[in-house]
């Protein structure tokens, strides 16, 4: 089972053309997060949220919820 690393920010961002070199993720990783968030930024820029917090607050509880659901799935499935 892999562990989640945090971006380090720009400044400390260097790759070798498939991973990062600070962080240690693939490039096609931080590409697909990168777009997941940009639909969700896109999605609240849309409908014009005003309580941005709440939203991401939500999205954050929503999707700790919806990991752990779909892996006791799998689990189930065994």
């Amino acid at each position: 089972m892999n562990s989640f690393k945090p971006c380090l920010g720009k400044a400390a961002c260097r790759d070798d053309g498939v991973n990062c070199l600070s962080c240690g993720r693939s490039l096609e990783e931080i590409n697909a997060l990168r777009t997941a968030m940009e639909q969700l930024v896109d999605l609240a820029i849309e409908k014009d949220y005003n309580n941005i917090e709440e939203y991401s607050l939500y999205i954050a509880n929503k999707l700790q919820k919806s990991i752990a659901y779909r892996k006791q799935q799998m689990q189930d499935s065994l």
